[in-house]
């Protein structure tokens, strides 16, 4: 994600979840690294991290894992995302070229050994390098997208490739459920995932340097957001995780991959509907609209198993995820001068990998009710975004 930007002089500062690169300006040059970054976000995330949320189902109708057991490991993989992205802040020298490569094999070959029938122990081990080298690869590809070029067309491209990585999910899940089982899937995921690398080889990735000691504007709107965005990762990871299996676990796996690729498939255009949004309201108003919309989208499978809301719900979930951290991003560039990016991912991803954990004792018994604790908390979110607008508002 592109977090920040700013301009000093002739230079072009940008920081990408907390690593900061000051780059001479270049002209419009080819969209085609954008185009490779976006297949590297679509590998990172949309196949790499979430490829885990429509094979649940079929891992737990297969008895490989328990529904606790799902939480347990999706939590890995968050954490290890994490992790990634606080090694990056701390020492973004990491951001290099060949730890790239590496990271990129690596993310391959943990999604192979899904395939191996062991315990759940072994699984959350491989889903955790897996976060950790997705947030490696995302970091990298999103801080190609900030370079390539003036256009705001470059961001827009590259960042779709969530969606789309999201949306191949689902759609491959639907293509080769009736003939494989959940070890085969998870070898073509890793089949998929190296094809969609494949573009990013020769990627032009720098090291970024450390954000500097931020200079909050208003103390009060800054600690809103930090709350406000902890509650929506932990509030959207529960909906982004279990969507798919409670929707499969009532209407079947067909229905549950279809809603998964609904999601993708509205995810694609969003950060850009987004920006419109946030040109034409300010970034701070944008977003407890977003959040509101979020919200909306955990009631909906919280109060109903039907199909229609199920797919209401896909639909506004799809439209609000990548844009309010977007959104979010753009909001703390307001209130602080520099560093806001690494704090925020840092709360961001803390909720995220608290999320699972905070569900995983209603699981077993009810998936409404963990979308019931997933509104709650992104109503919570809401009141403090509206804060936020309400602070900057009197500043």
């Amino acid at each position: 994600m592109v977090h920040r930007k700013h301009f000093t002089g002739a230079a072009k500062v940008r920081t990408v979840a907390g690593v900061t690169a000051t780059l001479a300006p270049a002209p419009r040059s080819s969209l085609a690294p954008a185009f490779a970054a976006a297949a590297g976000l679509a590998a990172a995330v949309g196949v790499g991290r979430f490829i885990y949320t429509p094979l649940l189902p079929i891992m737990a109708d297969a008895h490989r894992i328990s529904a606790h057991d799902g939480a347990v490991i999706a939590t890995a993989n968050y954490a290890g995302y994490l992790l990634g992205a606080i090694l990056l802040t701390r020492w973004p020298e990491l951001n290099s070229r060949n730890i790239f490569r590496l990271s990129a094999a690596l993310l391959i070959v943990s999604e192979a050994l899904m395939a191996v029938p062991a315990p759940a122990l072994f699984g959350a081990a491989l889903r955790l390098i897996a976060g950790v080298t997705s947030a490696v690869v995302f970091v990298a590809c999103a801080g190609v997208a900030a370079r390539h070029g003036s256009s705001r067309d470059a961001a827009g491209i590259a960042f779709s490739g969530v969606g789309f990585g999201i949306a191949l999910t689902g759609l491959l899940v639907l293509a080769v459920r009736p003939f494989l089982g959940w070890q085969s899937m998870w070898l073509v995921s890793a089949v998929l995932t190296a094809v969609l690398l494949l573009p990013t080889v020769g990627l032009d990735i720098q090291p970024g340097r450390r954000a500097g000691k931020a200079t909050i504007r208003s103390t009060g709107a800054w600690r809103a957001l930090l709350v406000a965005y902890f509650l929506e990762g932990l509030g959207y990871i529960v909906i982004g995780t279990f969507l798919v299996a409670a929707v499969s676990d009532q209407r079947g796996q067909v229905v549950g991959s279809a809603i998964w690729v609904v999601v993708g498939a509205v995810a694609v255009p969003t950060t850009v509907l987004w920006g419109v949004a946030a040109r034409r309201w300010a970034p701070a108003v944008a977003l407890p609209i977003a959040l509101l919309a979020q919200c909306v989208s955990a009631v909906l499978p919280a109060v109903s198993t039907a199909v229609w809301p199920a797919v209401l719900s896909a639909t506004l979930f799809g439209a609000t995820f990548m844009g309010i951290v977007m959104l979010a991003i753009r909001v703390g560039g307001e209130l602080s001068d520099s560093g806001a990016a690494a704090p925020l991912t840092a709360v961001y991803g803390a909720g995220q990998m608290l999320g699972p954990l905070v569900v995983a004792p209603v699981i077993g018994d009810s998936y409404p009710a963990a979308f019931a604790i997933a509104a709650v908390v992104l109503a919570a979110a809401t009141i403090a975004a509206g804060m936020v607008t309400r602070l900057i508002r009197r500043t």
